[in-house]
């Protein structure tokens, strides 16, 4: 059975469904971290049910954008949130990303798109469901799995975003570089601003010089637990008087 939700009321449509993993904020906050400014050609690395391609796809309504998906019930929701959305500049490929020299041209696209699973297999809480431990391990792909396809997708200069979990940020530095992918931004993502970080936004430029910029924290809510003005604007709700 087949379910939609909207990201915010009168917003994007999501299927979602068995073989979906659960809507979260994570692609979210990726899609509003991007600042590419007019790309041509985008790709979703592991779009799952499509949130993240959604928001790519309606907000670069002029670029192309094909999303990745190894998982056929996900790949098909992603197809049916597309359609729901009328992202006619969108399309959807079923495969593995580790194949990705037979899958696609390299350099062929200017801006890189992820959100991977964050932990390692058997790295904590497994889901109970094959699908959702597919979107949340690493079974399918490692970190160096997605750096190493993104590398060998982005052209010369092109960029890559990617959100993760902060305590990986080491691997994820080095992974990146060693493919040629050069960390040039870092947001941290906190729930309040006495919490530590638990996401981690990145942007990386291949074949860009060393320097990354440190930006300052995304806050998601107040100290009394009320969205914080900044997420406010970015799922579109009435501020509270």
């Amino acid at each position: 059975m087949t379910n939609y939700d909207e990201l915010w009321p009168g917003g994007p449509k999501l299927a979602c469904g068995e073989g979906g993993f659960p809507l979260s904020t994570d692609s979210v906050l990726l899609a509003n971290f991007v600042s590419a400014a007019n790309p041509k050609n985008i790709i979703d690395l592991g779009c799952g049910a499509g949130v993240l391609s959604v928001l790519m796809a309606l907000r670069y309504e002029k670029a192309r954008l094909t999303g990745l998906e190894i998982q056929p019930q996900s790949a098909a929701l992603s197809r049916l949130s597309l359609e729901l959305n009328g992202c006619e500049n969108a399309s959807i490929v079923e495969g593995d990303m580790r194949n990705h020299r037979s899958l696609f041209t390299a350099g062929a696209y200017d801006l890189v798109v992820s959100n991977p699973p964050y932990f390692p297999v058997k790295g904590g809480h497994s889901a109970p469901d094959e699908a959702r431990r597919i979107a949340r391990e690493e079974i399918c792909c490692t970190l160096a799995d997605v750096c190493a396809a993104a590398a060998w997708l982005c052209k010369w200069g092109g960029a890559f975003y990617m959100v993760h979990r902060p305590e990986r940020l080491s691997e994820i530095c080095c992974a990146a570089s060693s493919v040629g992918l050069e960390p040039k931004r870092l947001r941290m993502v906190q729930y309040k601003y006495d919490t530590a970080p638990n996401l981690v936004l990145m942007e990386f430029r291949r074949g860009a010089k060393p320097g990354i910029t440190v930006e300052k924290p995304l806050i998601l809510a107040n100290p009394d637990g009320s969205d914080t003005d900044e997420i406010i604007e970015m799922y579109h709700r009435e501020q509270k008087k």
